[in-house]
């Protein structure tokens, strides 16, 4: 019985329609030649580095994740560049400034920020200061000044990306705690420990 089903279904496809060959596409002339030009084909990662298609995706990888020279980009804060910054009036860079910072601008500096900004702005070396409140201005920018932490002044170079902190966030006053290991008492265990 299974082989009359198959004798009937070949039968079948003898006597069925031919399929239509698919209609040629006409192929673009070259400019000028008269001649049909071939599209040029890329050829396969594989073919291009030699070797298997892993070994090729490993090498597109490894050339990808190398560091290539980047261009530095241009500091620029508040979208404003730091010639434009230094040639604005101190009323509008304090517009530009946070909101403590701003407050504090606009209410007025006292007698000894006064004196601080003006030391800064016209002496060449390092200018010592305990006013650690002072927030950064544009004008400040590659000055050196000696911040006093508590202890002693530590030597701080002002930078562009410092504009509007205070000059108090980059003197610290606190110092990292090391700590030791377990004194004798401490845990059971080290009642035993000999003592050096």
């Amino acid at each position: 019985m299974a082989e009359t089903t198959k004798a009937d279904t070949t039968k079948a496809d003898s006597t069925a329609a031919p399929v239509p060959a698919p209609a040629a596409t006409p192929k673009p002339a070259a400019a000028g030649a008269g001649a049909a030009a071939k599209p040029i084909k890329k050829p396969k990662p594989s073919a291009r580095h030699g070797g298997s298609a892993k070994a090729a995706r490993r090498k597109t990888r490894k050339k990808k994740s190398q560091i290539q020279a980047r261009r530095k980009k241009e500091f620029t804060y508040r979208g404003h560049t730091m010639e434009e910054l230094l040639k604005m009036p101190l009323a509008d860079i304090i517009e530009l400034l946070p909101a403590r910072a701003r407050r504090s601008f606009i209410r007025g500096l006292n007698s000894e920020q006064e004196s601080f900004v003006n030391r800064l702005k016209s002496s060449e070396g390092p200018v010592r200061t305990h006013r650690r409140e002072i927030f950064i201005l544009p004008s400040f920018v590659g000055k050196t000044v000696s911040v006093y932490n508590g202890k002693e002044f530590q030597s701080v170079e002002i930078k562009p990306e410092m504009i509007g902190h205070s000059l108090g966030e980059f003197a610290l006053t606190r110092k990292a705690v090391n700590h030791s290991g377990l004194g004798v008492g401490a845990t059971r265990s080290s009642k035993f420990m000999p003592l050096k």
